[in-house]
């Protein structure tokens, strides 16, 4: 089989080992098989970028938003391939693979146009005789360290600010779903970007991933709040600059004036699709006592025609599970959540398919308190919890009280409570009669308290991490 290597300083470079890629939903079907990239290649990837890198940076911006506008076509040609490749070894729908892609192509488009676009002032001084000139400057070299449940959509959303305003970059993407980055890595390589300012290391979090933040001058990262606050601890002592975007432990709020249709469809699709493994899925729901029962109804039957399936079969509306370990995890979860004395309403299970997979069904708890571990710890699986309370007040009460400020959504027709939502809940994202999952790509993103440290991500806010300000007078 052949084996897909890394990409340093321009080159395709064997590994120290190889990484096996395993499709979720058959555990039989090898993806493929991914180098390894040692501590040594790390280094060699970040001295390429830095040569490489102030050649990028001095480059116009005409000639760096024709490369990244031509990335954007490729992934948009290429979508139906690519979506299959996403949802082969991620485990999502094949339809939700494909628009993953589709918002990677986006998101580079976008920023082939911020490329041209963004730029400093000139501002009068207080002092006659006086100019001054505020631009922005590359950064340096990025590391990014992106996760496995969107393996192409946020290394774009990461790659493309970073190359857009002149900086090069080094990628280690999560070792479980090598495939989606490295055909990424491949696309940037034959674009227009210079040889050495883009460069793919595989590996693990440990070797690879700490050797990046070793070398790197500033660091994007997405994934686990533990692993969040040990990169932000480990790059303090070098002053760089940090942006991670970690765990959620988001609350949708469903009051007794919302459109029942609107609570179920916002529920079931923030909580369960993509097998909720998604840092902005709706694991607490939170419902006033008035509507609860005829709500957690409506959602059981919702629940009861979803199908689990194998990613790439026509009619399969929720894939497995990312890998075993995430399994286990959800599992123990459930298991928990029952020794606290929650009530399964819809009773999660493992399932056996056609193909050897991860496959499990959705669970609903219910009669849970929020001070429960199910209701404290991002599982990260089609896991979601009830809790019942009195009115607006409690919901919103309950909706604050968390370690984590990533989305949070209400569904109601009052606007007066909507509004209050809007300006007091504790949260990066709101959404009004929408499911908490679900984002457009030119706006900022992110979260407050535990889920998220540093500057926005995405649209025009992410100048603020990859881009550095200079102030300079001119008498």
């Amino acid at each position: 089989m052949e084996i897909y290597r890394n990409l340093i300083g321009g080159e395709w470079v064997a590994g120290t080992d190889v990484i096996r890629n395993i499709n979720p939903s058959d555990t039989n079907d090898v993806v493929g098989e991914y180098a390894v990239a040692s501590a040594k290649d790390v280094a060699a990837a970040f001295a390429a970028a830095r040569v490489a890198g102030k050649a990028w940076g001095a480059a116009t911006t005409q000639a760096r938003a024709d490369a990244l506008f031509k990335i954007a076509g490729e992934l948009l040609d290429r979508r139906e391939e690519l979506g299959t490749l996403l949802a082969r070894e991620e485990g999502k729908t094949r339809p939700e693979g494909i628009g993953e892609v589709m918002r990677a192509a986006q998101v580079f488009r976008f920023f082939a146009g911020e490329t041209v676009r963004y730029g400093g002032e000139k501002v009068a001084s207080v002092r006659p005789g006086v100019d001054v000139d505020i631009s922005r400057e590359p950064v340096g070299v990025i590391g990014l360290i992106t996760p496995w449940n969107f393996p192409i959509a946020i290394p774009a959303w990461k790659i493309a600010p970073a190359l857009a305003f002149g900086n090069a970059v080094v990628l280690k993407p999560s070792e479980i779903t090598p495939g989606s980055a490295w055909a990424l890595a491949e696309i940037i390589h034959r674009s227009g970007v210079l040889p050495g300012v883009f460069s793919l290391v595989m590996g693990t979090g440990p070797e690879t991933g700490r050797a990046i933040i070793a070398h790197a001058d500033a660091v994007s990262f997405t994934g686990s709040a533990a692993t969040g606050a040990a990169i932000v601890q480990a790059a303090a002592p070098r002053l760089i600059r940090v942006q991670a975007e970690m765990g959620g432990k988001n609350p949708l709020v469903v009051l007794d004036d919302a459109d029942l249709s609107t609570a179920v469809t916002c529920a079931v699709d923030g909580s369960f699709f993509q097998t909720g493994q998604r840092c902005t899925a709706s694991s607490r729901i939170i419902v006033t006592q008035e509507i609860h029962d005829r709500f957690v109804d409506a959602v059981a039957d919702r629940l009861a025609s979803i199908v689990v399936g194998h990613a790439l079969e026509a009619g399969t509306q929720v894939g497995p599970v990312i890998d075993q370990r995430q399994l286990d995890k959800d599992l123990s979860y459930i298991d928990i959540g029952e020794s606290e004395g929650a009530k399964k309403k819809v009773a999660g299970q493992r399932l056996n398919r056609d193909t050897p997979g991860f496959y499990l069904s959705p669970t609903l708890f219910t009669e849970t308190t929020n001070t429960m571990r199910i209701n404290r710890e991002e599982i990260f699986g089609p896991v979601a919890s009830v809790i019942r309370v009195k009115d607006y007040e409690e919901a919103l009460h309950v909706a604050n009280d968390t370690a984590y400020g990533l989305s949070a959504g209400i569904v109601t027709t009052s606007q007066k409570h909507a509004k209050h939502f809007q300006a007091n809940v504790e949260s990066g994202l709101t959404m009004v009669n929408l499911a908490t999952a679900g984002l457009d790509y030119h706006v900022p993103f992110g979260g407050r308290k535990g889920s998220s440290y540093g500057p926005r991500e995405q649209g025009r806010y992410a100048v603020e991490f990859y881009t550095e300000v200079k102030t300079s007078y001119v008498g």
